[in-house]
C-alpha cells in the first residue's frame, strides 16, 4: 500500500510511506492535528465550553473516523465530518460537561482511524469548573454575521458567596472584539454585572473561536474564562471546494463546473493554476454569480495531480478564492 502526504502548494510532495507499518512509524494521522491538548482553565458551572480540534485530510486516501471516545464523563467528543477527501477539514469537537460535573476535570479523547488504515490519535482536555459563577446566557453566540457588520450581545455574570467579589479587568486576545461592563450590583452574598460583547465589522470572515479571560480579585482563583462563538459569512464563495475527477486514461479530457458567488456583483479578472493542463473558460461581465468551466487535458505522463486553483475579482483589495483539484494519470 502507498501512501502519499501532499502538501498544500500546487503539485508537490512532501513525503511519501509504504508498507503496512508506516502508520507506526510515520505518525500519519496525529500530523493530520493542529493541536493535541486543550485546557478550558477556570469555567463557570453551566457555561457552555467546546473546543474544536481540528484536523485536515494531509493525504490523497479517503480518511475515515470510525469512532471517539473519551475516557471521563466530564467530556464529551463528537466528530464534525467522518468521511475526509484529500485536503478536506473536519474537527473533533470536545464539550465540556460543566452542568454535570465540578472542580478540577480532565479527559483523553481516543479518535479511532480505519481508512486508509487503523490509527489512533490521543487528545487531551482539562479544567477547573466553578460552582460560585454563572453566565446567563451560559455562552456568547452570535450565529451567522454578514461581512463588514458588527453585532453585539448581552450577558449577565453572577457570583455568589461573596459581595466584595470585583470584575477588575476583561481581556481578549481578539482585537475585533469589544466590551463594556457596567457597575456592578450587589446584594448580601451576591454580585452581578451586566457585560455587553461587540463584534467589530472588521472582524474577518470564517468561524469566530474566542474566550474572553475574567479577572478578579479573588486571590484563590483569579481568572474566569468564558466561549465566545460565531461565524462571519464569506462574502467570496465557490463551490466546490475541492474537486476530485478520479484516475483519467492518457490522452483523456475531463470537464467540471465551479460555481462562484459573491455577496455584490463582481467581474473575474483571471484564473490561475501553475499545470498548464488545465484550461479554464471565464465568464465576462458583472454579476452575483459566475460559472466557470474547467478543463484538464491528461496528455501521455502518468501521475497523481493536486493543484490550488485561484480564482482572481475586481472586489475591493482584488479579492479571490481557491478550491484544490485532484486526481491522477493512469497508464
Amino acid at each position: 500500500m502507498v501512501f502519499v502526504l501532499l502538501s498544500a502548494m500546487p503539485g508537490r510532495v512532501l513525503a511519501q510511506a509504504s508498507g503496512t507499518q508506516a502508520s507506526s512509524s510515520e505518525n500519519w494521522a496525529a500530523k493530520m492535528f493542529a493541536t493535541t491538548e486543550h485546557d478550558f482553565r477556570a469555567v463557570g458551572r453551566g457555561a457552555k465550553c467546546e473546543y474544536h480540534f481540528e484536523f485536515t485530510n494531509l493525504y490523497e486516501e479517503q480518511v475515515h473516523v470510525a469512532a471517539v471516545r473519551s475516557s471521563c464523563g466530564c467530556t464529551t467528543p463528537t466528530v464534525s465530518k467522518d468521511t475526509l477527501k484529500t485536503h478536506e477539514k473536519s474537527s473533533i469537537v470536545a464539550t465540556f460537561n460543566t452542568s454535570t460535573f465540578i472542580g478540577q476535570k480532565s479527559a483523553t479523547i481516543t479518535v479511532v482511524i480505519d481508512q486508509p488504515y487503523y490509527a489512533e490519535v490521543q487528545l487531551k482536555v482539562s479544567g477547573f469548573i466553578r460552582t460560585d459563577i454563572t453566565f446567563d446566557p451560559p455562552e456568547v453566540a452570535f450565529g451567522e454575521i454578514a461581512p463588514g457588520t458588527g453585532t453585539e450581545q448581552d450577558i449577565v455574570i453572577t457570583h455568589t458567596g461573596n459581595s466584595q467579589w470585583q470584575i477588575t479587568d476583561v481581556r481578549s486576545h481578539c482585537d475585533d472584539l469589544q466590551v463594556q461592563l457596567s457597575p456592578p450590583k450587589q446584594t448580601p452574598g451576591m454580585v452581578r454585572y451586566r457585560m455587553r460583547v461587540k463584534v467589530l465589522g472588521s472582524m474577518p470572515e470564517g468561524d469566530i473561536r474566542e474566550r474572553l479571560t475574567l479577572i478578579s480579585n479573588d486571590r484563590n482563583f483569579p481568572t474566569t474564562e468564558m466561549s465566545i462563538n460565531g461565524r462571519v459569512r464569506p462574502s467570496l464563495t465557490v463551490a466546490p471546494a475541492a474537486v476530485s475527477f478520479g484516475t483519467a486514461k492518457p490522452g483523456a479530457t475531463i470537464e467540471k463546473r465551479l460555481v462562484v458567488r459573491g455577496d455584490e456583483p463582481f467581474t473575474i479578472s483571471d484564473v490561475v493554476c501553475a499545470d498548464n493542463r488545465f484550461e479554464f473558460d471565464t465568464p465576462s461581465g458583472s454579476k452575483k454569480l459566475h460559472f466557470v468551466k474547467l478543463k484538464f487535458n491528461a496528455g501521455d505522463t502518468p501521475g497523481r495531480i493536486g493543484q490550488e486553483i485561484r480564482i482572481d475579482t475586481d472586489l475591493k483589495g482584488g479579492k479571490s478564492v481557491t478550491c484544490v483539484v485532484t486526481g491522477s494519470v493512469g497508464q
